[in-house]
């Protein structure tokens, strides 16, 4: 049995112990006294990023505290993470956390310097939105079928991303398709489309939220999406599904987290307000006007869901043999 098969199975194990058995906080009727952080594992203009300071801004207006969105953004998450842990386990800083970091890395990198399991307790679930390929707005590639048919050609590909979730969401789709593209790694959303813009790059795979508009502006053409149906912003780009490829459906997610040492007192307050702000018809409305969809998860289903996601991802590694990073 290889590291990373150990290492998921003892995350999965110990999934069942991390429930609300913690002691209280002295100060909890007090908190929130100062203002909130949320630390985001992405760049500025990122899905992540939108839906922090969408949510961040809601919840500030409920407990009367400013909530600041702080951006750090690379390893694939683990920065942010790393910060969220250096942090005190006082309740004044929270992850955004999204697939990538929270179930795709267990099984994507060789080493991860934390466990998204046993180091981070979840407050709620915000929402899923699925995954667009999209090429430069001069590029001869117009097609799903063009892309194919050069993805066979020589030199190979150049593909741009800025998360292992997003190179995993396209290896379905590479490995019944034929042929393989050059991975180049990203910071964050904004270079990536900087790029596949100007040339730089063949092709990206990115997120919707942060890419529709660019999509309907001409910028870039977007080829296919992932998800199980088109995208109501952009009704004329296929489904990876419908040409063909069903494995390939794929959606991306965002979530809250605190440390997992944060006093649970702490954390049912601000997982109550939290699950208010998304209970409001408006949150399903601006989420779904940047092409994502709600989901309103509290602690104890975001926990389920993120180990069925884990398994889900693990799968699909071994599965595809995927190459880790």
């Amino acid at each position: 049995m290889d590291h990373g098969r150990r290492r998921l199975l003892s995350l999965l194990a110990a999934a069942p112990a991390l429930g609300l058995g913690r002691h209280a906080f002295a100060s909890a009727e007090s908190y929130p006294s100062k203002a909130l952080r949320i630390i985001v594992p992405f760049g500025p203009g990122s899905g992540s990023d939108v839906y922090a300071r969408y949510f961040g801004q809601q919840l500030s207006e409920r407990i009367g505290q400013a909530v600041v969105v702080e951006n750090r953004a690379g390893a694939g998450g683990a920065i942010a993470v790393k910060a969220t842990q250096s942090a005190p386990a006082d309740g004044y800083t929270i992850l955004l956390g999204s697939n990538s970091p929270m179930a795709v890395n267990v099984s994507a990198y060789r080493e991860l310097s934390y466990d998204p399991v046993n180091d981070l307790r979840p407050l709620c679930g915000l929402s899923r939105s699925m995954a667009v390929i999209v090429v430069p707005p001069n590029s001869p590639i117009r097609t799903l079928e063009d892309l194919v048919e050069r993805g066979k050609g020589q030199p190979p590909l150049n593909m741009g991303t800025y998360s292992a979730g997003y190179q995993l969401a396209a290896a379905p789709f590479l490995e019944k398709a034929g042929f393989k593209w050059q991975d180049i790694a990203y910071k964050g959303l904004s270079q990536t489309t900087a790029d596949v813009i100007g040339g730089q790059v063949d092709v990206g795979v990115i997120d919707t939220p942060g890419s529709v508009n660019i999509v309907n502006s001409g910028q870039m053409r977007a080829i296919a999406v992932t998800g199980t149906e088109r995208h109501p912003e952009m009704p004329d780009v296929p489904t990876l599904a419908e040409k063909g490829y069903p494995d390939a459906v794929h959606y991306s997610w965002t979530s809250l987290w605190m440390r997992v040492d944060t006093p649970d007192e702490l954390v049912r307050k601000i997982s109550d307000e939290l699950l208010a702000v998304l209970r409001d018809p408006k949150a399903a409305e601006f989420v779904s006007s940047n092409g994502g969809e709600i989901m309103p998860y509290g602690p104890d289903e975001m926990r389920q869901f993120q180990l069925a996601e884990i398994k889900r991802f693990a799968s699909a590694v071994d599965a595809l043999n995927f190459e880790k990073i």
